[in-house]
């Protein structure tokens, strides 16, 4: 019998030396800091963690892990716990308890009163042999910071700063995201801190701001009034070190600022503002301390400042159009401009040189520190090609009309209308550009948004009734409190309900149109919209734990993550500044030297210009027109707006390369259970062989099955509970010897007889045997896609209880949808051929794979890549866990609230399957604007760029001044970033909205 995993770890005792004061077992002693108490004698280190694997045999599937894991979690301490069956060993299932990194899973429990013992005993009680492999102690190996960093214009920045932070010692992995102007760095702690990687980024050139890093998840930051001195901090910390759960402190006596780091189980930020209220003789007042700019605000005021920029640059730059472009054709005004001062100097210069001066160095000095910053790294962006171009314009109108006034005979032609005009458009297309940036990110502030600022906190007595209510932020909210919910209000926290029935709109996190019933002990999420009945809701998940936190933290990290088409972008940076700037002294060198040479008619010159004039300007035109702003933005901002709009529709996806991939899609393999199926089995028949009370029956079955934690078992007690209908929660038979039998069954003895209850093979091996008409009937129920359920006693086959796990409603439309989208489908189950084959045949699959472990799953989605397909897995995100990462992309079904499902690509809020169309579709769709996007920003340049170095110039006269090509390339980002932000009308195939308008959408 194959063994399977529990890895286990543990908080060691906090600063005091104690253990935190949860329930303990009579075993549990409080023990002193550096206490010897394992049986290898480990000694506990203040801070870290430890790692205790045990071995557990006898789980069979994932409703035997999940038994496991829900007994382990009931232990005081435990954090959380997820299932991981990425070890790849035959029939192996390794279960991990604790907090997710990455891919990697551990358990985390706090204080040492967990015990070997006490774990062994209790994955014992749940009917499986534990034995303790090993505990080891380490360290949390990385951390995760978001930086917001202000100043990047184009990809040649955003390249820049991400080499910056990986050549750093430390860093494990930076990603810097154009569009959203923010890094993710993973980083480890020990070698590391985030001021270093802030410095490391100022270092570049570049602002950076701490928007949050992995620390703050279980930490609050307090503004403290009333506090004068170090004494004063001294006396709160004292008061606050008492609390069970404190386990660091730093106050900023400048800021009056507290932060504290807790457990969230044992304590919260309203239990530390009352301690700081009652020391001191009320002398202190604690709030929240007010937060610092989000991204919205941050975002407003990069709008405000280039909005304003743009408005002082007009205050200028008009009167020079005017002075150039148009009072020069009034007769009045043109005698007054051409009076002349010194020399050939006239008063139309002067005024010229005066309004444009403001305009180049104060007005345009951002462009000058950009294009510094990049140069003292060894990098070319966008500033440096306006900084050269509005300085060449600049600097040869500032020689012209010196010149002009030392020279008797020298008219001078002057382009300060072409530098103040330049800048002004950059700015108005900057401006435009930031404004639409925003709105590609407004999915998560939507999500921000959906929290209640206020809620209304209850106190009840030991009998559940209402003592007091009072309303406090929301901020406030504690795990174990009890809030209440009136209609119209939104929930303000995860938690169940333990009073009272309403409908909830959960459109806003799970994209389910209509309101879902709610009644005593139904689940809530915080951020949902109670309409119609007054809730009383516990608490169970609050702050950063929260579902609704988790989902920003998800849509952030997709936005974060590159799409490998992406690198085109990339790679073109490197080399496309430089490359302008070649072509641009290339394109005033050949015209100058042909105007030189003569090799062309001097009727091509204007008036007003000679042929350095003529070249200098289409060098200038040259150097304005190319855009690599365009090129970095075509896929960032796509898979914002894309990553956006899915969240919106209950289908979180996980980045640029989940969207990369699922486009590609042309294969779906789909787990049966849970998948296709509803996922709740119910006894639908039941065929005795001998004559006996069908009471008593489901009595002993039920005896037998009330240990196991199977789907089918469970279906099975529920069924016998109808015949107990007078008692609430029937007590059943005590099952001696009892035994989970791998990928077959259980045995026990139930008043003195041997109870069987499995599949065939349980029989067989047991000697049980099976009759022709149990073949039969066993025969006759797979063909009705139902599984059969053999029950013996006393090595005698008394009855089959045939069970059916309803089709999901809508299931067969969706995968003819599929056909006609020219994707497959496929069935991969661990159930029998019979009952795969039936479900397969009712909803149009024509290929089945039965009876497959979870390692097999993921062998066949191998062998379905080596056949140059590209596979998705659709799955529960439990047992599917190894396909799910095998496949090219990943489907976790009907996550609901738990969407920590590390193996998954994408993550459907619902259990609807038409959300898989909605995936691939949304997919499809979100690279067809990107390669559109993509078209639009290359072929902008291949085209502009010739066409401003004079190409159509000999034949059709046309020439494009400097100002209107800096006009036209300010134009171009603004156009990529509004063609992405057309998929915020992305609506779902209008095939899959009348499967909803039919009823057929599962609740």
């Amino acid at each position: 019998m194959a063994a399977k995993f529990l890895s286990l770890a543990c908080i060691r005792p906090n600063e005091s030396g104690n253990l935190s004061p949860r329930p303990h077992y009579p075993s549990m002693p409080k023990y002193p800091k550096g206490v010897v108490v394992s049986s290898d004698e480990e000694k506990f280190v203040q801070g870290s963690e430890a790692t205790a694997v045990f071995s557990v045999t006898g789980m069979t599937c994932s409703a035997c892990a999940g038994s496991v894991e829900k007994a382990v979690k009931r232990l005081p301490g435990i954090k959380e716990a997820a299932v991981d069956v990425l070890n790849n060993r035959a029939q192996c299932f390794d279960l991990f308890i604790g907090v997710s990194d990455g891919r990697d899973v551990v358990l985390l429990f706090d204080g040492i009163g967990l015990l070997e013992e006490t774990i062994r005993e209790t994955i014992e009680d749940v009917g499986f042999e534990a034995s303790l492999i090993k505990e080891e102690m380490n360290e949390k190996s990385s951390l995760v910071c978001r930086i917001r960093i202000k100043g990047m214009t184009c990809t040649s920045c955003s390249s820049t700063v991400e080499s910056s932070l990986q050549a750093l010692h430390g860093v494990q992995r930076a990603q810097v995201a154009l569009a959203t102007e923010e890094a993710e760095v993973r980083y480890d702690p020990k070698i590391l801190t985030y001021n270093q990687i802030l410095e490391a980024v100022e270092d570049t050139g570049f602002e950076a701001i701490l928007i949050s890093t992995e620390e703050d998840r279980c930490k609050i930051h307090l503004h403290v009034e009333g506090v004068r001195s170090e004494n004063s901090m001294r006396i709160i910390g004292n008061s606050l070190e008492a609390l069970p759960g404190v386990q660091e402190m730093n106050f900023d006596l400048e800021l009056n600022k507290l932060s504290l780091s807790y457990q969230p189980d044992l304590t919260g930020p309203r239990n530390f503002i009352e301690i700081i209220e009652s020391t001191g003789s009320g002398r202190y007042k604690a709030k929240i301390f007010p937060e610092g700019e989000s991204r919205g605000s941050h975002r407003a005021e990069e709008i405000k400042q280039y909005y304003k920029s743009f408005l002082w640059s007009l205050v200028f730059t008009i009167p020079v159009f005017l002075l150039s472009m148009v009072f020069m054709y009034i007769p009045g005004i043109k005698h007054g401009l051409d009076t002349k001062i010194v020399n050939m100097l006239n008063v139309g210069e002067i005024l010229r040189w005066i309004l444009s001066t403001p305009v180049q160095f104060i007005i345009g000095r951002r462009f000058y520190i950009g294009a510094y910053k990049a140069l003292r790294h060894g990098s070319a962006n966008m500033d440096v090609l306006i900084a050269l171009g509005t300085n060449a314009a600049y600097f040869y109108s500032v020689y012209s009309v010196l010149r002009a006034a030392t020279s008797p005979s020298f008219e001078s032609t002057d382009f300060f209308e072409t530098s103040s005009m330049l800048i002004s458009f950059i700015l108005l297309g900057k401006y435009l550009e930031v404004l639409a940036k925003g709105k590609t990110s407004e999915a998560i502030e939507k999500l921000m948004d959906l929290a209640p600022e206020r809620a209304t906190l209850l106190t009840l007595d030991s009998e559940g009734n209402v003592l007091s209510e009072v309303e406090i932020d929301s901020r406030l909210i504690q795990k174990n409190d009890v809030m209440k919910i009136v209609p119209g209000a939104k929930v303000a926290c995860d938690g169940f309900v333990i009073w009272g029935q309403s409908h909830v709109n959960e459109s806003m996190i799970t994209g389910e149109s209509r309101p879902v019933a709610k009644r005593k002990g139904d689940v809530v999420i915080g951020g949902t919209l109670n309409t119609n009945g007054v809730l009383h809701v516990k608490a169970t998940k609050v702050g950063s734990e929260s579902a609704l936190a988790q989902i920003v933290r998800l849509v952030e990290s997709a936005q974060m993550a590159k799409a490998p088409v992406q690198k085109l972008a990339d790679r073109i940076s490197k080399f496309f500044v430089p490359l302008v700037i070649f072509l641009s002294f290339s394109t005033w060198f050949a015209w100058f030297l042909a105007g030189k040479l003569n090799g062309y008619p001097k009727s091509w010159i204007p008036s007003s210009m000679d042929s350095f004039q003529l070249a200098l300007q289409f060098g200038i035109s040259v150097m304005v027109i190319a855009c690599p702003c365009a090129l970095g933005l075509a896929t960032p901002t796509a898979v914002m707006v894309g990553t956006g709009v899915g969240a919106s529709q209950g289908v979180l996806i996980k980045g640029g390369q989940a969207l990369e991939s699922t486009h590609k899609v042309n294969c779906i393999v789909f787990d049966k259970t849970g998948t296709l199926t509803v996922g709740k089995p119910v006894v639908v028949n039941t065929r005795l062989f001998k004559n006996m009370v069908l009471k008593e029956f489901f009595e002993l079955v039920a005896a037998a099955e009330v240990n196991s934690e199977h789907p089918l078992a469970k279906a099975i007690v529920e069924h016998a509970k109808k015949f107990r209908q007078d008692e609430e929660n029937p007590v059943w038979l005590e099952a001696l010897d009892f035994e989970s039998i791998t990928g077959h069954g259980v045995k026990a003895v139930v008043r003195n007889k041997e109870v069987l209850v499995g599949n065939k093979s349980l029989m067989v091996d047991h000697n049980v045997t099976i009759s022709l008409d149990a073949e039969e009937i066993l025969a006759e129920t797979e063909g009705l896609a139902q599984t059969g359920i053999l029950i013996s006693i006393d090595r005698e086959l008394v009855g089959i209880i045939a069970i059916s796990d309803p089709l999901k409603p809508g299931a067969r439309e969706v995968i003819s949808f599929l056909k006609s989208m020219k994707v497959r489908s496929i069935v991969v189950t661990g159930d029998n051929w019979g009952t795969a084959n039936a479900i397969a045949k009712e909803v149009g699959i024509d290929t089945v794979i039965a009876e497959a472990k979870p390692e097999h799953k993921a062998e066949k989605v191998k062998e379905l890549q080596a056949a140059g397909n590209v596979v998705a897995m659709v799955g529960d995100g439990i047992n599917d866990s190894p396909a799910l990462v095998a496949a090219d992309v990943g489907m976790a079904i009907g996550a609901g609230t738990d969407i920590a499902v590390e193996a998954a690509d994408i993550v459907l809020m619902k259990s609807n399957l038409e959300d898989v169309i909605t995936a691939i579709d949304l997919s499809r769709k979100t690279f067809f604007r990107i390669r559109l996007n993509y078209l639009w920003a290359l072929g902008y340049n291949v085209l502009g760029i010739p066409i401003a170095a004079g190409a159509l110039f000999p034949s059709a006269g046309f020439r494009l001044p400097p100002w209107i090509a800096g006009a036209a390339m300010a134009a171009s980002s603004v156009s990529v970033v509004c063609s992405s932000l057309l998929l915020k009308n992305y609506k779902r195939p209008k095939q899959i909205d009348s499967l909803a308008i039919r009823g057929i959408t599962v609740e």
